[in-house]
């Protein structure tokens, strides 16, 4: 959401161009997500104390943009105007094109940094378990500043490449990271390839269910894919079983 929105400011009201505005959005992104770690986060004793304190932050980020951008959407033009391509009698929307391009890019980046570089193996360490991670020597608390920062890096260029097919308001931040979190449950916790088959899964689901059932059903739906996921297979599509002591 602040993705889109300070991408569309930075371009309609401080004539920065196109490129140059994404990318000091997302960065601002970035260092916004590592203030609320280092601010906030970080002191947090429980984990439900970090999830309450999150949803606070959601919360708040909702007012602000309300306050700031108003109550309607907000868009911009798509990377490049040229109109919807044909396949097969389908039209194309190209922005779409892009989404999924990021999508990949940042899966392949994502997988390479965890399994082939050492700070990506000490990440992995760090979320296993944080305890064993520093008495390796591991430092946990760069760690995850770094997370934080690649979380709202990643967030960040989201809603940079959905404002022109979707426009951003408010409420945006919420529900597309509820939908998600889905996303990443049904995948698997723990896999970032598990989040990209268990997201490309919930849009298909939505997609489907849009031909039959109004539009506003699609969140219902999505959490109807949660409950049922839940309760059969709750390490998702493929994550691993976790016994009790793991968790």
């Amino acid at each position: 959401m602040l993705g889109g929105y300070l991408t569309y400011s930075l371009l309609s009201q401080s004539g920065i161009p196109y490129w140059l505005s994404a990318i000091l959005a997302v960065l601002a992104v970035a260092i916004i997500s590592v203030a609320i770690y280092v601010g906030v986060l970080r002191w947090m004793k429980s984990f439900v104390n970090v999830v309450l304190a999150t949803i606070g932050f959601l919360l708040l980020f909702e007012g602000i943009a309300l306050i700031v951008w108003g109550p309607y959407g907000k868009s911009f033009p798509p990377f490049v105007d040229a109109g919807y391509l044909h396949a097969g009698g389908v039209a194309v929307n190209p922005q779409s094109l892009w989404v999924i391009g990021f999508m990949i890019a940042i899966a392949i980046g994502l997988h390479v940094l965890g399994t082939q570089t050492r700070v990506g193996k000490q990440m992995t360490a760090t979320a296993t378990d944080e305890f064993a991670a520093r008495m390796s020597g591991v430092s946990t608390r760069r760690v995850m500043i770094l997370a934080f920062a690649i979380s709202g890096f990643v967030g960040a260029i989201g809603g940079v490449a959905l404002a022109p097919m979707i426009p951003i308001t408010y409420q945006s931040g919420g529900v597309f990271g509820l939908v998600g979190m889905v996303g990443a449950i049904l995948g698997g916790w723990g896999s970032s390839m598990g989040a990209l088959v268990g997201g490309l899964t919930i849009g298909i689901i939505q997609s489907l269910v849009t031909g039959i059932l109004p539009a506003g059903w699609q969140t219902a739906v999505a959490f109807g894919v949660l409950i049922f996921i839940l309760y059969f297979r709750p390490q998702g599509l493929l994550g691993t079983t976790m016994t009790e002591g793991e968790v």
